[in-house]
Order: structure tokens, then sequence, then C-alpha cells
């Protein structure tokens, strides 16, 4: 075991452990477990050990002022690693945090990798530690076979900020495995006329092992005729050699039988045996010769089974059977019997099986040619294997962002590398992309390539890229490889709401039913998710009196507008609000639409009789002298209707009359006209019933009655009423004398108050009707609220008083339109005022804006 001296040096700035090993007969597996974290130095034991401790000291700082600076020079090279083959996994190979001089934890927060060629993991690492740790017990023979050295490499991958480490990690070879002979029986027919120190070549042990731990020598057991040599070939590999000691006497000792034994140079040995069977043979003094004893042979890597490779020849100049020769594969290892054969009559080489450059580069295979009396001739055949172009090129990808957010500048999305396992011309490699793509590849160390954007990207325009990555190498024919990406590009909240219209005009019947749909606003948003789900909300309004939470309300899912309640025509014709959109993104965007909803009319408003009022206890009668003529205006029926447009249109007509054909109805202006000229004959008192309808769906109308008598000019008493006439008929004495004299008593004296009382009258309406009583009556207050026009087409907009005066001094009715009594309304211009008409045998218009 190696003897360990510690010798701290005085006069260095730091402290140096120097470790002396005085090398004795060991494994160099001792000697590479023995490596830890201090540098070593190993130094021979020699006579210069007993140099004084000063001269030591001196020596060793020059010696770490060149270490250090060649190590300084080195900085560049892979670092290197070592491990024993065997040893249990999860056990520490190295502190890779302290090796590359980063701190407690920036391995994890780089997000550091172990790669190894084909993501093999050998090795595994501690991100919190910086240990990098044995994933799995590592066989070197499996891993290299017999290369020595068995060197893995691999590369240490940080991601942010991207950066390569090139490392390797030896696998130190331990003895364990013995030597194995192929053929554990060997026979040998010697001659015995063979002559002392003649030597004959015997079948090779294999051990895969490498090293000290391959075969070192072999051992026959004890005789008196033989003895073994250990021979080495180009190669390096040892093979034994029979050496005759002695003259072999047949009829002595007609045959041998011996034990080889190989041993390998490992510590412990390990040995393997063979049995010899040596048969002494008559003598047959001349062995097969070849014509040379090395040849070189090239052949393509592709070629088929079954392909010539070389054809040996020797020859043997005894005759008979002594010169016949067979020839045979002499020392093949496995590899070399499954890939090769020989024709044992011709000597013919053939391949057995395909051949892979990569795998191996050439064949060294030895070839026996043997009489039939046991002499044989060697020789060796040389075969190159010829790389030609038969491996694609393969990506291995690293790292990979399969989605990556828009808007986002030069963003990295793959991490690969490239590799090919030809050479020269054949194993060199170009990388490339699509042209139409907004991505571009950035070139690193060691065949490492990143996928790196080009430019912000957007996922309205573009939601998915695939990306070809095709590698292509340079031999001919040229072979390429594709690997295929697919790219999602994630949604950002970058695009607000955008309704399909700037402004939505909705219609509306008035009287709607409470709930009742009255359209929809439509938004859209480009982008995706809950960036992309809009949700809808009345704005507040500009003005703040109109009740807008009351009329309307709107769906926040799909935008759907109710109206609340029912809407009145007359009360409100329009309304606006504005609608907003949001979406759910963060931060929500959002837009606006103005909505405008008109309210259209229906007929829910019958005609309005302003004139003659029918609501007062004294009706107005209507006086027409007997002398008018025909077409003589008596009266005009006034009437409003609440709607608008062609619901407001009224028309007016005739339904009965006491006496019909006497009077007519003007369909469009409601006045009441004589249609024929009046005689004695027609009755004094007419009752006519007037119909006011509109034009609207189903029409509504309103019915009036006018009472009409007929005089003989204006100081004509008036007469009673017909329902006085009737009770005093029924009441009448069974005497017609006494009722005649008694109705014409009363008729005189009735007749001179009615015209005092009309007198009267007519002078106080004349005066502005301080004293409203009799046939004059005209309502004290406003007509009521509900004769509010809101187009202000065809009908009142306001409410009018109106009076009926006799004015004694004409001989004919006159018709006077009052002024509003209530103020106008805001934003309604008020309808001219309609002056006093001199006399109704003039026709007039009544027109309200």
């Amino acid at each position: 075991m190696p003897q360990e001296n510690w010798v701290l040096c005085k006069g260095l700035r730091t402290r140096i452990f120097l470790r002396y090993l005085v090398e004795e007969p060991a494994s160099d597996t001792e000697g590479f477990t023995a490596q830890r974290n201090y540098p070593r130095l190993k130094l021979h034991r020699g006579r210069t050990m007993e140099s004084s401790r000063k001269l030591i000291c001196r020596q060793r700082q020059v010696l770490f002022f060149f270490l250090f600076l060649g190590l300084a020079q080195a900085g560049s090279e892979p670092r290197r690693y070592s491990v024993v083959e065997e040893t249990e996994g999860s056990s520490s190979v190295t502190n890779l945090a302290k090796d590359l001089g980063l701190g407690h934890g920036e391995l994890s927060r780089r997000g550091a990798r172990v790669i190894f060629k084909g993501n093999k993991l050998h090795l595994q690492l501690d991100q919190e530690t910086g240990d990098l740790l044995l994933n799995e017990k590592l066989d070197r023979e499996e891993l290299c076979g017999h290369t020595e050295p068995c060197v893995l490499r691999f590369q240490v991958l940080l991601e942010n900020p991207l950066e390569f480490f090139q490392a390797e990690l030896q696998v130190i070879d331990i003895n364990d495995h013995a030597p194995v002979f192929i053929d554990r029986d060997m026979l040998l027919k010697i001659p015995e006329s063979t002559s002392p120190g003649t030597t004959f070549p015997l079948k090779n042990a294999q051990d895969v092992d490498v090293g000290r731990n391959n075969i070192e020598n072999y051992i026959i057991s004890p005789n008196s005729n033989f003895r073994v040599i250990t021979r080495k070939r180009s190669d390096g590999k040892k093979y034994p050699e029979l050496v005759l000691d002695k003259v072999l006497d047949r009829e002595e000792e007609p045959d041998l039988r011996l034990t080889l034994t190989a041993h390998d140079g490992g510590s412990p040995p390990r040995s393997g045996t063979a049995q010899i069977y040596i048969e002494v043979v008559d003598i047959n003094d001349n062995a097969p010769e070849f014509e040379q004893p090395f040849f070189r042979v090239q052949i393509p890597e592709d070629s088929p089974v079954g392909f010539l490779i070389a054809n040996v020849s020797a020859t043997d100049i005894d005759t008979g059977v002594n010169g016949e020769i067979s020839y045979s594969l002499f020392q093949a290892s496995e590899e070399i019997s499954k890939t090769f054969e020989i024709s044992p009559m011709t000597g013919e080489i053939r391949l057995k099986k395909q051949l892979d450059f990569e795998t191996t580069q050439s064949y060294e295979v030895n070839i026996e040619a043997r009489d039939t009396g046991g002499l044989s001739g060697k020789c060796t055949v040389l075969i190159q294997v010829m790389d030609v172009n038969d491996n694609a090129p393969e990506v291995t990808m690293s790292a990979l962002t399969r989605q990556i957010p828009e808007n986002r500048p030069e963003t990295v999305v793959a991490v690969f590398s490239v590799s090919d396992l030809d050479s020269e011309e054949n194993g060199k490699i170009r990388c490339s992309i699509q042209d139409d793509l907004p991505f571009f590849l950035k070139s690193s160390t060691e065949n490492f390539y990143t996928l790196v954007t080009e430019r912000p990207l957007d996922r309205e325009t573009r939601g998915e890229y695939n990306v070809t990555i095709t590698v292509t190498d340079l031999g001919t024919p040229k072979l390429k490889k594709q690997h295929n990406i697919t790219v999602l590009v994630s949604d950002v909240n970058d695009n607000a709401p955008a309704f399909t219209q700037a402004s939505y005009t909705l219609r509306v019947r008035e009287n709607n039913s409470p709930a009742l749909h009255i359209g929809t606003v439509s938004a859209t948003d480009t982008d995706a998710g809950a960036n992309a789900q809009v949700t809808y909300s009345l704005l507040p309004p500009a003005d703040p009196h109109v009740p807008l939470a009351s009329l309307v309300s709107i769906n926040a899912d799909n935008g759907h507008l109710f109206a609340l309640r029912s809407l009145d025509y007359e009360a409100l014709r329009a309304f606006e609000f504005r609608v907003g959109a949001a979406d759910r993104g963060s931060p929500p965007l959002s837009s606006q639409a103005l909505v405008r909803v008109l309210v259209e009319d229906d007929n829910d408003n019958a005609p309005f009789v302003l004139y003659p009022l029918q609501n007062t206890s004294a009706p107005c009668t209507e006086l027409l002298p007997r002398a008018a003529e025909p077409g003589y205006l008596v009266t005009k029926v006034v009437a409003v209707d609440g709607d608008a447009g062609q619901n407001a249109w009224l028309s007016y007509q005739l339904l009965k009359a006491t006496e019909p054909g006497l009077f007519g109805v003007w369909a469009h202006n409601g006045e009441v006209r004589t249609a024929r000229p009046l005689s004695e004959r027609d009755a004094a008192r007419h009752r006519l019933l007037v119909l006011v309808k509109d034009n609207g769906e189903p029409p509504l109308s309103a019915s009036v009655t006018l009472h009409v008598l007929l005089v003989d000019g204006f100081s004509q008493p008036h007469l009673p009423p017909p329902e006085a006439e009737a009770e005093a008929a029924a009441a009448a004495p069974a005497d017609p004398l006494t009722v005649y004299l008694v109705v014409a008593l009363a008729s005189v004296s009735s007749l001179f108050l009615f015209s005092v009382l009309v007198f009267v009258a007519v002078r106080l309406c004349g005066r502005g009707g301080a004293a409203r009583a009799g046939r004059c009556s005209v309502p004290e207050g406003p007509f009521p609220g509900h004769l509010v026009d809101v187009s202000g087409t065809g009908t009142l907009s306001h409410s009018y008083q109106y009076e009926v005066c006799l004015m004694g001094d004409t001989g004919a009715s006159e018709f006077k339109f009052l002024k509003p009594t209530v103020p106008n309304f805001q934003g309604h211009s008020p309808g001219p005022e309609i002056e006093q008409i001199p006399n109704f045998s003039k026709d007039f218009a009544f027109s309200i804006k």
C-alpha cells in the first residue's frame, strides 16, 4: 500500500499539501481511487528524498508555479474526471460548482444539466450541493470494449444565461474478468523429428479487461519436453508459444497432455486454463508457407454479405498427404469469427456479417495454413474498413419550449445538438430551417444550435408555427434528416373588444310588455381564452336625470337588451345610452358603442273632442237662422288625438241626425254645414251625432252630440229643450184649449225672458267671460294632461280652452279659440295662436304643429 508523507511548505501564501506516493507494485485501481479534491503529485522514490527540507520546499514552489501556469493555459481544455468501474450508484465524482467557480445554489438558478451523447444519463447533478453523482454502476467493458482509455465525453449546460462546458469522465478498469480460452481443448500434432527449440503458436486466451488487468503471461504444467513463452503482438495482445526443449520419441511417449494457464496482471490476479493434447506423428519436415507474411486489404463498409475480401495461398513442398493444406482463422476473437470466414480449401476470405466503420475501422485477421502432417504457416491480413456515407445526421434536443408568449422579442425556443457517426466529409453537417418563418438558428460550440425568434410574434396573425430543422451532411450522396417542432404562440391581452357597429338604432313599439327583448349588441375580441371573453354592461348616462336603470337592462354574457317596463310614445319618443364591452384579460381592455332607442307610436289613444264639451251639465246649443243658405257653417267639431302619424289623422262622420239630409259634416275638418235651404216644415230642434275616428289600426273613435236650434233671428226666444216639452205634454189636461192657452202664455213669457238672458250673456261673454253661465259653458281648468303630443304632428301640443258666445249684432254664431292655459313643454315650440274668426259663413282650418 502507498505510504503517505505530508509536508507543509512555509513561504507559500496558501498552504499547499503535497502527497508523495511511494510506488509499490499495486493495481491502477488504487492509484485512481486515491484521487480526491486535493491536487496530487506523484514523485517516485529516489535517492533525492534525502535532500534537505529547505531545498525540497523551494523545488516544490517552482514546481507548483509551473503547474498553475499549465493549468491556466489549459483552461480551455475539457475537464477530466475519473471513476472506477462498478462503483456504486449515487457515488460522488466531484463537486461541479467548485470546479466551475460557481456559488451555492447558482447551478439550480441557472438550470444546469449534464448531457451525454445519445441522451444516456451516466451522471446526475445535484443542483443544490453541486455534486456530480453516478447515476448507475458503470461497466467499462460494456461502454468501451477494448478501447483504452475509456473516456465518456459530456457537456455541462447552463441555460440562463446559456453556457457550455466540456468534460470527460474516464472509467478506470478493475480486474473483474478472468482470462478465458475460446477453445478449451487444443490439439497439436508434432512430428517426432522436430528439433529442440521449435516453437508452436497456441491459441490465446481472451480477457475483456485492459491494461495491467489484461493477460500478463502464460504458464504450462510441468513436463520434460515443453515450455511456454509469452509473445506480444503488434496490437499489444499476448499469446503463448509452445517451445520444444527435448526431442520427441513417439515410441517412448506417443502423446502428451498439458495444461496451459493464462494469468492476468490484476491484483489479485485471475487466471484461465486450457488443455493441450500433443500427438507425436511421423516425420513431416516441411510446413506450409505463404507468399508473404502480411497482407493489406481495403473494403467499403457497405459491402454485402458474402463479398470476397482476399484470397490467400500457401505452399508445402512435401508431397502426398503431407502437402495437403487447409486454411483457417487463427487466434480469431469472437468478433472476427462472426465477421469473416475463410474457405478451408481455397483460402478465400469472405464477409460473413455487415461491416460498420463507425464501430470498427480495421481488423487484423491471422490466417493459418496447416498441412495434414500438423505443420502450419501463418500470415496476417489487415482489413481496413472504408467509410461510406451511410449514417444520416441526428438531432438531439436538449431544451425545448413549445409555447412562447406573443409580443416578446428574441425568445429562445429550442437548444439542440447535431451529430453524424460518419467521418471526414461524410460527418460534416449543415443545419437550416425554412426561410419564411420568424425564427433563426444561432450556432454554438460543439455542434450546438439555438433556435431563436427573429421578432416579436403576434398570435392574432398566426398562432402556430411548424418549424422543420433540416440537417444535411456533405457526403456523397448527401443524407439529411428533419426534425419537426410545433411552436404555439400564447395569447397576451393586447386587443380590446370591438363592436360590430359604432352605433345601434333599435325600434320598439310603445305599450310593450316588460322584459321585452328589443335588440342585441355584439362585440368581438381577437384574443383567445379569457382575454377574448366579453362582458357587456350599461354605462352611466351623460344626463343623470335619465332613469336608464328603470328603462333597459343588458345581458352581460350575450349583449341582449331588454325593456324593463312598458314605454309610452307620448311620454318618451327616444332615448340613447352607451354600452361597454370589456374582456377578462389582465389588465382588462374595453370599448363603447352608442345605442339609440326609438319608440314607435301605437294607436292607443282615442280621439278627444275639445269642442263641444261633453262633460258639462249644461250642453251648448248651436243657433241656426232659418234664412241660412246651403253650406252655412253651423259649428265645427274640434278633436285631437294623443297619437302621432296616421294614428292621429282624424276623420269626421255624421252618424245620426234628427232631419237626415239637412246637415253635413266635412270629413277632414269637422265643420258642420247645412246641406240644403231651410223650410218652415223643418223642426225647430235638431240633434246631431258626429263620430270622430282616427286612422290607426285598429281605428279608435269618439262621438259627440250637437244640439241645433232653428231661429228666425237671434231675437227669437229660446224654446225649451225637448225633454221639458215631453214632460209638459205628459202633464197637460185633457182639455185642448186650456193646454193651448197655457202653452201660448208660457211661450211668450219664456221667449221674453230667454231674449233678455241671451242678451246679457252675449254681452258678458264679449267682455271676457267673467260670469260663465247659461248656454256658454267654459271649463275653469286645463284639459287633461294626456292630450300631449310628443311628435307634434296632427294633434294639439298643449291643452286649450274654448268659449262659444252669441253676438247679438251679427246674426250668426262666432267661435273663438283662446290661448293655451298651461306653459309650453321645454323643447317644443308652441303652436300658433288662432285668432277670432269673424263669421261662421267663412271656412276656417285648424292646424297645430
